[in-house]
């Protein structure tokens, strides 16, 4: 038994298809405890202060695993990895990692010392809501400043990984770090209180590193320190790995904006903020980063070898892939949003109060699914074809773009507050409190959408991609799921509200044959409408997944 685990662990998986869909099968297991991690913090503490405390903690050290994890990660690291190989062999490879593993050492350990001092006179300016639990705070900042690091070497450890084409081993690496933070909760949380919850964020994060060591160690691409540095190696990446780790730093600084903003704002804004964009994230590692983390190795290796026609096609299988798929799960969304709230979080100290405002805000996020979906697919085309300054410009504005909105609705709001008593109304809102979150959350999907809109057409610039064949996609899947809105919603009113909705099981049960009526009516339509995507993913599900031949670990890679 425990030789087929480890079989099953360092197989190879070759293929788009295939590869997608066994991360999007892990991304699902490890989204499934994110949920569990969510629940029990919900049961805990509901929607209140110490949840804001817990949150607001991880901003600073968030930014810091994006600016140094964007540089170590396989986007930027896998074309000179593999150009390395190519010229001089595989220690020529190892090189590569290695010197990058000793800047980052250098570099990170120098920064977090400095952070680890002064974040006492950073609270107050980044957190002006939670001044009243600031000590706490500044705790837990210190010792969150750990996962960075952890999660850093991790990220090196994926190259290694995703080279080999290990994608089952590089997916499990997630759940190991929810299994830590559950840990905490469980476990810690009641004898440290709340550094035992941070404590189990820092052995999730280890335990994400440790678990790909024994491949790592094995491989001819082992790495250790250097003693002496390659200064034009490291030019060469920092010109293509600055402007990724400034892009998505970019998304960082918004979120911490906003994070900040919510702390001033009604007592447990914050938390309903990261419950509702913790459930959007589910479908959006299962479907836009699935497919786009699949992607990006054949897209790099295309366009190395000049291979425009393949390249592009790629890229068009993708996204119509992930248009398939989008539309009906926003539609079911949206309208089973309170069943999904009230399953995952609806316990303990998490009100119905809290579950009508974390729908609410959940609502507003998952439209943004299918913008933030193609945005991780463009990004990585543009990173493919070692184009990284397009989309830290598009980044920056459209992040320009959320903080206007957000600091003008806000405004706008507290002058005419008629308009937020709409908005209230419109998503059955009236008489709940903290419902100023929503406009971060209307912000937030606006500058998405403004980025994706801008990539898009940068995309056709830059690669002369054409789109006629994903607007019949678009046309097909917004028909699935229109037709999955409306039978998700007729079986809600006309055949399961009878069901005992006070009890987990009854709310459990009715979301789920809603849901399950939902797809069978964007399934079918697809299949009336001969939808070639559907056949592609049969064919690939039927033939790819379950054909093929499973390589089990070599003693030299092991």
């Amino acid at each position: 038994m425990v030789r087929r685990v480890l079989q099953l662990m360092y197989s190879e998986i070759r293929g788009l298809h295939q590869a997608a869909y066994i991360l999007a099968l892990f991304a699902f297991g490890s989204q499934m405890l994110a949920l569990v991690r969510d629940r029990l913090l919900a049961h805990s503490f509901g929607a209140g202060g110490e949840l804001d405390l817990y949150y607001a903690a991880f901003r600073i050290p968030d930014l810091l695993f994006v600016l140094f994890g964007s540089v170590l990660s396989v986007y930027v690291l896998l074309p000179f990895v593999t150009t390395a190989r190519a010229n001089k062999g595989d220690e020529a490879g190892a090189e590569v990692l290695g010197q990058m593993f000793t800047v980052f050492l250098l570099l990170y350990v120098s920064i977090a010392a400095v952070l680890f001092v002064i974040v006492p006179y950073l609270v107050p300016i980044f957190f002006p809501g939670l001044m009243v639990y600031g000590d706490t705070l500044i705790v837990l900042i210190r010792i969150l400043l750990l996962q960075p690091f952890l999660l850093g070497i991790s990220s090196l450890f994926g190259v290694v990984t995703q080279l080999s084409h290990r994608f089952i081993l590089y997916a499990i690496s997630p759940l190991i770090y929810n299994l830590g933070i559950i840990a905490g909760i469980t476990l810690l949380y009641p004898y440290f209180g709340m550094s035992g919850l941070a404590m189990g964020v820092v052995i999730g994060a280890l335990g994400h590193m440790l678990v790909q060591y024994p491949l790592v160690s094995q491989s001819e691409f082992a790495f250790k320190l250097v003693k002496a540095f390659d200064w034009k190696f490291l030019r060469s990446v920092c010109m293509v790995a600055v402007p990724r780790a400034l892009t998505l730093s970019v998304h960082q600084l918004v979120l911490l904006a906003f994070i900040g903003v919510a702390t001033t704002m009604t007592v447990g804004s914050v938390s309903v903020f990261q419950f509702a964009f913790n459930l959007q994230s589910v479908p959006l590692a299962i479907i836009g980063m699935s497919y786009s983390v699949a992607a990006f190795p054949v897209l790099a290796d295309l366009f190395a070898k000049k291979d425009s026609s393949t390249f592009n096609m790629h890229v068009m299988t993708a996204l119509r892939h992930i248009i398939f798929w989008s539309f009906p799960i926003i539609a079911l969304v949206v309208v089973l949003r309170a069943q999904i709230v009230r399953v995952v979080l609806g316990s303990g100290a998490f009100d119905w109060n809290d579950t009508r405002l974390t729908a609410a805000v959940l609502a507003l996020f998952i439209v943004a699914l299918i913008a933030q979906s193609i945005l991780l697919l463009l990004v990585r085309t543009f990173y493919a074809g070692g184009k990284t300054q397009t989309p830290l410009v598009v980044a920056l504005i459209g992040a320009v773009v959320s903080i206007i909105v957000a600091y003008t609705g806000l405004h706008l709001v507290s002058v005419y507050p008629q308009f937020m008593d709409s908005l209230d109304a419109l998503l059955r809102l009236e008489g709940v409190e903290g419902t100023e979150i929503l406009i971060l959350a209307l912000s937030f999907i606006l500058g998405v959408f403004v980025e994706m809109c801008i990539l898009l057409y940068m995309t056709i610039r830059v690669f002369g991609l054409r789109f006629e064949r994903v607007l019949r996609q678009l046309a097909e899947s917004l028909l699935a799921a229109l037709v999955a809105a409306l039978m998700s919603y007729a079986t809600l009113v006309f055949i399961v509200d009878g069901i005992n909705q006070e009890t987990f099981v009854g709310i459990m049960l009715q979301g789920a044959v809603a849901a399950l009526a939902g797809g069978i009516g964007a399934i079918l339509t697809y299949y009336i409408l001969g939808s070639a995507e559907l056949r592609e993913i049969y064919r690939s599900y039927h033939s790819k997944i379950f054909k093929t031949d499973v390589i089990g670990p070599q003693p030299d890679t092991l």
